[in-house]
């Protein structure tokens, strides 16, 4: 198990703060609920997506069953990856950073696998049941993601001389996530700006050999 403890402990943590944080959002908020953290620039919002990270649509129930089964084949990949890097002891960073990616893959494909199953529907006015008598929302892999952080850091408008959207109100940053997203683009970006510390060749040592001088 040598190597292994501390990709395995980001996992679990990204896995138990992320699952925490959303079952307490299904069961105590009601869909379009929010609070307010840091006034209007950070917001717990409770929202929903059936589709791909920070609330993209991907093609209603056909598509959203082929992306559930595209994230199980994906996770795996990742894995494995995950297991040759610290079998190959490849640059701790790297190692640190694909476990975040692996954890955030893994906590969405809880909630689109499972959540359906076991929690009645969300409303914009009612909240969610664990494991409700009448059973769940939706079939296996069907299920929703769950979003909840909410960064309006900028809110205006397009100024009048630009194209296509002048004058149109202008938020940043829109989209509403989640930690397992988070833990992703984490992983990405960090593996992005330091790809070349981490995947950096050994230096060859350049040899030059001694010529002799033969004396006749």
């Amino acid at each position: 198990m040598k190597g292994y403890t501390k990709p395995l402990l980001v996992v679990l943590l990204v896995l138990l703060a992320d699952q925490i944080l959303k079952i307490w959002i299904k069961l105590n908020m009601s869909l379009g609920q929010e609070y307010h953290i840091l006034g209007k620039w950070f917001i717990i919002h409770f929202t929903e997506n059936n589709g791909m990270a920070f609330g993209y649509e991907f093609g209603g129930e056909t598509g959203k069953l082929a992306l559930s089964i595209l994230r199980i084949f994906a996770v795996t990949g990742i894995g494995y990856g995950l297991v040759y890097l610290i079998k190959n002891k490849y640059h701790r960073g790297l190692i640190l950073n694909v476990s975040l990616i692996f954890a955030g893959a893994i906590g969405n494909i809880i909630d689109s696998t499972f959540y359906g199953k076991v929690f009645s529907e969300s409303t914009y006015f009612s909240k969610a049941q664990l494991f409700p008598a009448e059973g769940g929302y939706a079939s296996l892999f069907h299920g929703k993601v769950v979003d909840m952080l909410y960064f309006p850091i900028i809110e205006t408008h397009f100024p009048s001389w630009f194209p296509i959207w002048a004058n149109q109100p202008f938020t940043f940053f829109q989209p509403v996530f989640n930690l397992a997203d988070t833990a992703i683009s984490i992983g990405v970006i960090l593996i992005m700006i330091f790809q070349k510390h981490y995947f950096k060749e050994p230096e060859l040592e350049e040899t030059h050999p001694q010529s002799e001088m033969v004396e006749e």
